[in-house]
């Protein structure tokens, strides 16, 4: 299983507005240059955590981004399942007609555990635990390689 890269472009981007907000906003185009990921899919992922009250906006010339509220209050299994659109690994959790083995399916408990299990760890670590990781290795080099 992989996640996309909306939850690993994304989940970075987080990182880089928490590192980089301080006092001020982080603008999107800055995050792309940093990260190495367009301007127009940023903006795309940017949506996102904005609607789901992680970061907040300001339009203008000075405007930018901005966490909505304390790192260590955004769980990064709820950014990434804000980012990929829902928590299931298999279309059958989420009570899809897409199987006609619904009722029967063996297998379908194993993909319904494994994602709350994957969920629940993601979610055992906070924005701010990443912003600590940062920091635990130093260089901005190293910053950068750890968010990929």
């Amino acid at each position: 299983m992989r996640l996309t890269t909306r939850s690993r472009y994304g989940t970075r981007m987080a990182v880089d507005i928490a590192q980089n907000c301080g006092p001020g906003l982080v603008r999107i185009s800055d995050i792309a240059e940093r990260q190495g990921v367009s301007v127009k899919y940023l903006e795309k992922l940017i949506r996102k955590l904005k609607d789901a009250g992680f970061v907040k906006s300001k339009r203008g010339p000075r405007g930018g981004h901005t966490l909505a509220r304390p790192a260590s209050e955004i769980p990064m299994g709820e950014v990434v399942r804000v980012l990929e659109g829902d928590d299931t690994l298999v279309e059958c959790r989420s009570g899809s007609d897409e199987c006609d083995r619904l009722d029967v399916c063996l297998t379908r408990r194993l993909w319904c555990e494994a994602a709350e299990a994957m969920y629940d760890r993601l979610n055992s670590f906070s924005l701010a635990d990443m912003l600590d990781d940062a920091q635990k290795c130093g260089s901005p080099e190293k910053k950068t390689a750890l968010m990929d």
